[in-house]
């Protein structure tokens, strides 16, 4: 006998439609259970919860596919990680709610990399599963996947000569393209094109049907290295994953990775998760560089995931750069990694002239009674050689913009606040104004103004205006150099390369044009180097020595006539090892510091953030390792700020927590952060907390 459905009139009062009873859903004859990780951020909720699988689901519902749950009420995105015949959980399973892909966007390898990141860091799985994977675009899903890399183009046989100029370069070349696994430091020499290095080693691999993974800090780096690239490939035979790839080309680019397609893969720091199949070489490019730390939490380093992936999937790891991190020196001091650094004899051939001439050597520096610009001999003599050659000449300033401090104009020691110790500025001159513009000489620390300066040094009343920023010496070279051309490179407006013929090219770190036609400079001149080594920062020097190499490694050989005149005291060590051009006796120096003060990579350090209260309950429950330290609370260091709107009225001041402990199992104090996160989760606990490993800046 029939019966009566309920019958529901539409909006617009159109004949009613009877209602449909929801199919009725059958269990899937094999394994019938699916272990699911709901992508919620949630610490006490990252772990696998079962459903149950219907039969229409059940062949495409395997492991690493993304599907929809209803969880506590409400649809959520998940991932399948394994299938069961039953469940532990007594009650009755809810079904899954549908597939949102057919794709296993989360194979095994990627599974097994997110849960040793994961104990790493302290962190949810799913935080790293949004760097890893891209989100899903259909439309990409219909595009050609299934055309080998063979047939993508033509690829041409690729020179390998150039790692012949490094000792062991060929055997480690060898091993590589052997399928052996060979991990090396990697010391480019000065001069050396490291993207046409890596390109041709990449293509070798490539062609024999390898797998190859390089990471760079930011989009000039990757357009660098694609170029060198396209050079022996055919440009669909490389794969980008930058900063610039629309969602679609990303997430379409990580399906041709899966599936086995792509075989060269290039890009920034959430590139390092790509899944390149068969995977030879990973590579790291400038490791120390901050653009390969992720942003948002767990704050993974771009380094961590290559080295974990080079242990577990057993690939050969380059970490490459002129200079080195002291993480990079613990690696091969440990037997990890070893070096492969130039010969003697390449090393003397390629490198500049490299003269320290003091900290005011050669300061471009205005007489405020004269209304003169003055550059000091050598380095106005390097410059002048250069341009007479018809060659470049690249400034590399600290900043942007204008940054105006004073100095004695008898002995050029800086003008220091007598109050305070400050360094003066001239506050009226921030903008660019003359001379009868500016005011008094004022503490750019206290803001007392010093009307009747005098030299602590040698009693002189005498000032001149020390120029700081790009834009102030462009400015004031522009006087020094009347008939020069000027070019700017910095901040928002970054120049990929100049012509070599005679200009001063203005810089600052990172943003140095390369000469084009594979051109050098004909001279450097780095100003304000106690800028970089002043900063309170435990990678102060470091940094600095990078972005000292990086701008000397542009400049022509000395046999050609290149120089490099940097403004710093030469009885400094890190000056030394930038003239001597010794990187492995730097970090190996830094190394040691970081040794005698406990800092990272010598000891394993968590940085917990956020308010008082938060800090002492976390740390309560925490059960830390054996030999833990806990050093403070503190207030956070200046400069840095608790993500979100933290509400310091309600909360107090964010402080800082640090927990040290001696290096052991990688994974020890982040699994101890993790559990104890999981559990102030659970007890719904919504104070503000911030958890770092091995941050990059301590503080």
């Amino acid at each position: 006998m029939g019966v009566d459905l309920p019958c529901r009139r539409t909006a617009k009062g159109s004949w009613p439609v009877e209602s449909e009873p929801m199919p009725k859903r059958t269990p899937a004859a094999h394994k019938p259970v699916a272990r699911v990780l709901p992508l919620l951020g949630v610490a006490h909720l990252d772990r696998g919860f079962d459903y149950r699988v219907d039969e229409e689901q059940s062949e495409a519902a395997q492991p690493g596919v993304r599907v929809r749950i209803r969880f506590n009420g409400r649809l959520s995105d998940a991932i399948v990680l394994e299938r069961r015949n039953d469940s532990e959980f007594a009650g009755e399973l809810r079904y899954l709610d549908r597939l949102i892909s057919p794709f296993a966007v989360y194979p095994a390898q990627l599974s097994q990399l997110v849960e040793s990141l994961a104990a790493r860091y302290g962190a949810v799985r799913s935080d790293i599963i949004r760097s890893a994977i891209p989100p899903r675009h259909a439309k990409a899903e219909e595009s050609d996947l299934s055309t080998p890399w063979e047939e993508l183009g033509d690829a041409s046989e690729p020179d390998l000569s150039s790692w012949s100029s490094y000792q062991f370069g060929e055997s480690f070349v060898d091993t590589v393209l052997g399928g052996g696994i060979a991990r090396a430091a990697w010391q480019v020499a000065p001069g050396d094109d490291w993207a046409a290095a890596l390109a041709a080693l990449a293509a070798k691999i490539a062609v024999d049907g390898g797998g190859v993974l390089i990471v760079v800090p930011d989009q000039h780096d990757v357009d660098k290295l694609e170029r060198a690239l396209r050079e022996i490939v055919a440009a669909k035979q490389v794969t980008v994953l930058g900063n610039a790839t629309g969602p679609q080309a990303r997430y379409r680019r990580y399906l041709s990775a899966l599936v086995g397609q792509a075989r060269i893969v290039i890009g920034t720091r959430s590139a390092a998760f790509a899944p390149v199949a068969n995977l030879r070489l990973a590579v790291i490019v400038d490791d120390g560089d901050d653009n390969l730390v992720d942003n948002l939490k767990p704050y993974v380093h771009a380094r961590e995931v290559l080295t974990t992936r080079s242990a577990l999937e057993g690939c050969s790891l380059i970490l490459a750069g002129h200079s080195r991190t002291a993480e990079t020196q613990l690696l091969v001091e440990s037997g990890w990694a070893h070096d492969l650094v130039p010969s003697e004899s390449t090393l003397s051939a390629r490198r500049p002239a490299i003269t320290p001439v003091g900290a005011f050597g050669f300061q471009v520096a205005r007489d405020l009674q004269g209304g003169t610009t003055s550059l000091s001999g050598p380095a106005y003599q390097a410059a002048r050689r250069a341009l007479d050659r018809g060659e470049p000449v690249l400034v590399q300033v600290p900043r942007k913009g204008y940054a105006p401090i004073l100095a004695c104009g008898n002995c050029r020691a800086p003008a220091r606040c007598r109050h305070c110790n400050g360094p003066l500025g001239l506050p009226g001159d921030s903008h660019g104004g003359h001379e009868g513009q500016a005011s008094l000489p004022t503490c750019t620390w206290c803001g007392r103004i010093d009307s009747k300066f005098r030299c602590t040094e040698c009693g002189s009343p005498r000032l001149r205006a020390i120029v700081l920023g790009s834009e102030r010496t462009a400015e004031e070279l522009g006087r020094a150099f009347p008939s020069t051309r000027i070019v700017m490179s910095g901040g928002n407006k970054v120049i990929d390369e100049v012509p070599g013929e005679p200009a001063l090219v203005i810089a600052t770190p990172g943003a140095e044009p390369h000469v084009a036609n594979g051109g050098h400079y004909g001279a450097a001149l780095l100003l304000e180097a106690a800028t970089l080594l002043n900063r309170q920062d435990l990678r102060a020097t470091e940094e600095a020595l990078a972005k000292w190499a990086a701008a000397a490694t542009l400049v022509s050989p000395h046999s050609k006539g290149g120089e490099v005149i940097i403004a710093a005291d030469e009885a400094l060590a890190v000056v030394q090892y930038l003239v001597n051009w010794d990187m492995v006796a730097a970090a190996r120096a830094e190394l040691a510091g970081r040794r005698e003060v406990r800092f990272p990579p010598a000891v394993h350090m968590a940085a917990v953030d956020g308010a008082d209260a938060a800090l002492d309950h976390f740390l309560s429950i925490a059960e830390l390792p054996e030999h833990a330290e806990i050093l403070g609370p503190v207030p956070l260091p200046p400069g840095v700020t608790l993500p979100g709107e933290y509400d310091e009225q309600r909360f107090g001041p964010p402080q800082r927590a640090l927990i040290r402990t001696p290096l052991g199992p990688r994974s020890q104090l982040g699994t101890a952060l993790r559990n104890a996160n999981a559990a102030r989760s659970a007890r719904k606990d919504e104070l503000p907390l911030r958890i770092q490993v091995d941050p990059i800046h301590v503080g």
